[in-house]
């Protein structure tokens, strides 16, 4: 299929032969997994992961590739869901689903915290992202990489950057370098919080200003007496404390 690549949704088709293979071997599709991929575009991770599996789900917002996928792909093969994957509800496909896809980069961090939301139902996810959202990911604390989302997620995830992938190997070429991440969800939460929407609150607050220290940004959460009694200093910045310490903190005030 000839198709210009749409702006709007953030398209970049993945072309390159030899990193297809590395993403399905480390996706490792089964005959029966329920699988769904978020913007199958050309179909360069639909089509071999299709080889291995009896049905696949997608979700695709693109009219003209959903047309074109009518007409190419068998009917008993796939099931086409289109809409925004930003609206979609992942639990309506089943309990233990699978999800890859090359996320649109100018929507991924919003698709991550949406899958957030249906992480109850999902046995792991692949994504091919911007390289600097995969690095914020997985980042440890005390590093520049280390923000809110790599808090959120890593709450709630165990991730693994896989590898790097150049912007040649898309069509058009990306202006950055792109990377493959597995996430799966914690089978049981290492530090649960008592109240997750406080915990989220507070990290938002303590990364919102995030060369202040903690003292200035959880003002009229935290007080010094709380952050003695966590044996947390008041003069650290958000990025030094690791989730559990997050945790933690929700904790004591919830």
């Amino acid at each position: 299929m000839k198709h210009i690549p749409k702006k709007r949704f953030g398209q970049n088709f993945l072309t390159d032969q030899a990193i297809i293979t590395s993403l399905v071997n480390a996706i490792a599709p089964n005959t029966d997994d329920l699988m769904v991929e978020i913007g199958p575009g050309l179909g360069a991770l639909t089509q071999p992961l299709l080889k291995s599996l009896k049905h696949l789900h997608v979700v695709e917002i693109d009219r003209d590739i959903i047309s074109w996928m009518q007409g190419f792909y068998p009917a008993e093969k796939i099931t086409i869901h289109n809409m925004d994957a930003l609206k979609f509800d992942f639990s309506s496909i089943g309990d233990r689903i699978r999800v890859t896809g090359n996320l649109p980069y100018n929507i991924s961090t919003p698709i991550l915290f949406h899958l957030l939301d249906n992480v109850d139902c999902i046995i792991d996810m692949h994504f091919m992202l911007q390289k600097e959202v995969v690095e914020r990911m997985v980042a440890e604390p005390s590093t520049s990489e280390y923000g809110r989302l790599s808090v959120m997620l890593q709450y709630r995830l165990q991730m693994e950057y896989l590898f790097t992938v150049p912007p040649e190997a898309f069509d058009p070429p990306p202006k950055v370098e792109s990377a493959f991440v597995r996430c799966v969800p914690h089978t049981s939460l290492p530090y649960p919080a008592k109240d997750e929407a406080l915990f989220a609150k507070i990290v938002s607050a303590a990364f919102g200003q995030r060369r202040k220290t903690l003292r200035n940004t959880l003002k009229g959460l935290l007080d010094d007496a709380g952050f003695e009694q966590l044996d947390i200093s008041s003069q650290l910045r958000a990025e030094n404390l690791s989730v559990q310490q997050f945790v933690a903190i929700a904790n004591y005030l919830a």
